[in-house]
């Protein structure tokens, strides 16, 4: 019975220190990891971790905010003139393609463009106002008539800039095409397809004519996304409306549609194309001399004519006198 008591208690003392050594050892790695430094590298990590996370927070609010303000005074604008029916029929219609062919092909630019058909007539009418205000001494008539005139014109403003701007693109693209025809020569004869043959002269013509390289990526875009090519080329026409890609179009889509050889339908209309910009700088050379003959009139002849007759007619003058 001794022996059993003791054999306990010499247990119960093993149980005792080993509990106390497992004490002793978590105490001693706690006190450890308290007072031995921590690793800089990875708190650096989690640090520039953690600014990141804030740093982009900022931005996409900051992004945000930009994006309200921006988009609110549009909203309003666009509810107003959704409310006065100008954005939509025929009228609207119209003038967004008026946009289109002057390259604005933004979902703001025809809410711009009426709302500065509306604004324009009021400013010209006030800003003729004015003017005549200030003048004064004019007849009630004609200054009813010059407000009028002035309003008139305000109305026909937007158009006309706009008319200015699709003609300057215009001939913007049919400059640069030959030579865009001309690297879709090289590339088809390389073996490319149209698709990647449109996106490589864009990414080549980019710095050099913008125009034409906009217009040539999204072909090549819409070419890969909608499911009728020829609608993709129908509306490069639609968005440029000029006889010369309206020409290119009708070759691309003869040559998808019976297989003749694409580089040498595209070598034709190069040459055609180069001889048709070297027969219109012809003519404007040849148009010159008639354009000349107003200025010579005007400033040229009149001091020849000081120069030559003048000292004839003092002399005359001196004699009579």
């Amino acid at each position: 019975m001794s022996a059993i008591t003791n054999l306990v208690r010499s247990l119960d003392q093993t149980s005792f220190a080993i509990i106390l050594g497992v004490a002793v050892l978590i105490t001693l790695v706690a006190l450890g990891q308290a007072l031995l430094p921590e690793n800089s590298m990875a708190g650096r990590l989690k640090s520039h971790l953690r600014r990141r996370d804030n740093l982009r927070t900022d931005r996409l609010q900051v992004r945000q905010r930009i994006a309200n303000l921006r988009t609110a005074p549009m909203g309003s604008l666009r509810t107003i003139l959704a409310r006065l029916k100008l954005l939509t029929g025929d009228d609207a219609r119209r003038c967004g393609e008026i946009l289109m062919h002057a390259g604005f092909r933004s979902r703001d630019a025809l809410t711009i463009f009426m709302a500065m058909r509306v604004l324009m007539p009021a400013v010209f009418g006030f800003a003729a106002l004015a003017v005549l205000l200030a003048v004064g001494q004019l007849a009630m008539m004609m200054k009813l008539t010059g407000i009028i005139g002035a309003a008139v014109g305000g109305a026909y403003a937007p158009f006309l800039v706009a008319r200015r701007l699709i003609s300057r693109r215009q001939n913007l693209i049919r400059r640069q095409l030959p030579d865009g025809l001309d690297l879709l020569v090289i590339c088809a004869e390389a073996g490319l397809g149209l698709d990647a043959a449109l996106t490589r002269v864009a990414r080549d013509l980019g710095p050099a004519a913008p125009q034409l390289a906009d217009e040539l990526g999204l072909t090549a875009v819409e070419l890969g996304f909608l499911p009728n090519r020829r609608l993709a080329l129908q509306n490069l026409v639609r968005r440029t409306d000029l006889p010369a890609i309206r020409g290119v179009v009708n070759t691309l889509v003869q040559t998808e549609r019976y297989g003749t050889p694409l580089a040498q339908a595209l070598r034709v209309l190069a040459a055609e194309f180069r001889e048709e910009r070297m027969l219109r700088a012809e003519e404007k050379a040849a148009r010159l001399p008639a354009i000349l003959t107003v200025p010579m009139i005007v400033f040229i002849l009149p001091t020849l004519f000081v120069v030559l007759i003048g000292p004839a007619m003092v002399r005359v003058v001196e004699n009579f006198l």
